[in-house]
C-alpha cells in the first residue's frame, strides 16, 4: 500500500512546491512524487497533471518528444493557478530507459514508436494510472480539472470515485523530430491533439 515516505518544500523557477514521495517501501529509491503548488486548496476543484517520467525529454531536452515542455508548462500553470503534478516513475511508457533507448534505435531504422515497442516484445503503452488515483485519494482530493491530451488518463478518473470537472488541454507545438511521434499518438492512442 502506498504511503507518504517524506515531504519537503522545494523552490523552483516556477515557484515553491511541497513535494511528497509516495511508495510502499521507505527504501524505494525511485518513488512516485507529488508536487503541490503553494496556492492549492484540496477542498475545492484541484488542477491535476499525471506526468510520466521522461529523463531524455525533461533533463536532456530531447526533441523526440514533448515531455519536457509539457512538464515545464504544467509547473508554470500550477504555480499560477494552484494544482498538483503527480510525477509517475514510468519511464518510456513504463518500459524503462534501457528499453526506451533500444526502441529509439529501432526507430532510427524506420519503425515507429508503437512498432518499435512491439518488436521488442513490449506493450505499446505499459503505464497504469491507477496509482495516480490512489495518491489523489490519499491526499483526499475529490474533484479535479485534468491537464491532459490522453484519453486513458481521463478514463482512469472516470473509473474512480474522483469527480472530473473538466479537461485542460496541454498541447505543445511539434518540431520536425517529433511530428511523426505526435501523429502516432493521435492516430493509434487517440490523443486529443488539434495541432497535428
Amino acid at each position: 500500500m502506498l504511503k507518504i515516505q517524506a515531504q519537503s518544500k522545494i523552490p523552483t523557477d516556477y515557484g515553491v512546491f511541497t513535494v511528497y514521495a509516495f511508495s510502499e517501501n521507505e527504501e524505494d529509491w525511485s518513488p512516485h512524487l507529488v508536487w503541490v503548488a503553494e496556492n492549492t486548496d484540496f477542498s475545492t476543484t484541484v488542477n491535476v497533471r499525471f506526468h510520466s517520467e521522461c529523463i531524455t525529454g525533461e533533463v536532456f531536452h530531447s526533441k523526440k518528444c514533448e515531455c519536457g515542455q509539457q512538464l515545464d508548462a504544467a509547473m508554470k500553470y500550477m504555480s499560477e493557478n494552484g494544482g498538483v503534478i503527480i510525477y509517475l516513475r514510468q519511464e518510456g511508457r513504463n518500459i524503462g530507459i534501457i528499453n526506451k533507448l533500444r526502441a529509439y534505435e529501432l526507430q532510427e531504422k524506420g519503425w515507429d514508436t508503437v512498432e518499435a515497442n512491439l518488436k521488442l516484445g513490449l506493450p505499446a503503452d505499459g503505464r497504469n494510472f491507477d496509482v495516480a488515483v490512489e495518491m489523489l485519494n490519499i491526499l483526499k482530493i475529490r474533484k479535479i480539472n485534468l491537464l491532459t491530451n490522453n484519453p486513458d488518463k481521463i478514463k482512469s478518473i472516470e473509473n474512480s470515485d474522483i469527480i472530473l470537472n473538466s479537461r485542460i488541454p496541454l498541447e505543445m507545438d511539434s518540431n520536425k523530430e517529433n511530428e511523426s511521434y505526435l501523429a502516432k499518438k493521435k492516430k493509434y492512442f487517440g490523443h486529443l491533439l488539434e495541432k497535428i
